[in-house]
């Protein structure tokens, strides 16, 4: 399993040779051995890139990220057949138990909405009427205090103007953190054994990403951290972009150990997992806050 977020963002040829990624452009080539890599973000429209390539990534099990003219994440390599996959247990999954699935769900919620918090009180924001919220919260969240907790939070952490859905550098920023966030959970799934498309909550037949959309609701306040750190951006720039993927190499506090963010995703999604698969299994343990300040733009490897 790779380490390495690797980003092109000019014109390249990227093929495969000998275990290495081979990335041509304008000023030279270079090689980057295929058991580095853990996340290929082509964050340009004019890469090409071999088959061969993608295969040999697939069977890495690194993750590939395609964005559209905007420069807007809009596809994801997902691989068939992972190697952990066994027909056991998509059947376990299928028949995961209600209660198990509303439990999940309910400490999901809590952690989101306090990690929101913790947010808010490191910017030094009100956080009272958020805190009301949580303290509502009911099993499986059936009033939805993550909603309403959310649209509270945003605009404290923001500006009382702000409105998530609204076309704004911002939200820009927020929804590609998301979305690289999103993979990043999509790839620990399938390595996992377990289908996408079947969550706990989310459900929507247009989502084939349905699981991942619950279990990375935690996470989201990391990437909304970063983003106030550089709530003055104009628009969508490299430095930017740079600076959310490299979030998954962030040092966190995750359950009393100092980690990467990225393991911390490996290590509590498959918790999750084994938790609704499980019913000797406690609850998985979701303590996770910042070591230091979120970096600015730094990243692993640009092209």
């Amino acid at each position: 399993m790779g380490w390495r977020s690797v980003i092109i963002t000019q014109h390249a040829k990227l093929t495969y040779t000998m275990n290495m990624m081979v990335v041509q452009t304008r000023d030279g080539i270079n090689q980057i051995p295929i058991e580095d890599i853990n996340l290929l973000l082509v964050s340009t429209t004019q890469a090409v890139i071999s088959s061969a390539l993608i295969s040999k990534l697939a069977q890495n099990q690194a993750k590939v990220i395609f964005v559209d003219e905007k420069s807007n994440p809009v596809t994801e390599t997902v691989d068939y057949y992972p190697g952990a996959r066994k027909m056991k247990k998509l059947v376990k999954q299928v028949n995961w138990d209600k209660d198990r699935k509303e439990k999940l769900w309910t400490m999901i919620v809590n952690k989101k909405i306090t990690n929101q918090i913790k947010v808010l009180e490191n910017y030094h924001l009100n956080t009272q009427t958020v805190y009301d919220e949580l303290n509502q919260l009911e099993l499986n969240d059936c009033s939805n205090r993550e909603a309403a907790a959310a649209r509270k939070y945003f605009m404290i952490l923001f500006d009382k103007t702000f409105v998530r859905r609204n076309p704004c550098a911002i939200n820009a920023a927020l929804d590609y953190g998301y979305a690289i966030l999103l993979s990043s959970f999509n790839r620990e799934i399938a390595i996992n054994g377990y289908s996408t498309y079947l969550g706990i909550h989310h459900c929507s037949e247009e989502n084939q990403f349905n699981l991942a959309s619950d279990l990375m609701e935690p996470f989201r306040p990391f990437v909304d951290y970063w983003v106030k750190a550089n709530e003055k951006i104009k628009e969508l720039a490299p430095d930017i972009k740079y600076g959310l993927v490299e979030l998954l190499s962030l040092e966190i506090n995750f359950n009393g150990k100092k980690t990467l963010l990225t393991n911390a995703i490996a290590d509590y999604t498959r918790h999750c997992l084994t938790f609704l698969s499980n019913d000797d299994c406690g609850l998985p343990e979701m303590e996770m806050s910042l070591t230091n300040e979120v970096p600015n733009n730094a990243f692993n490897d640009n092209v």
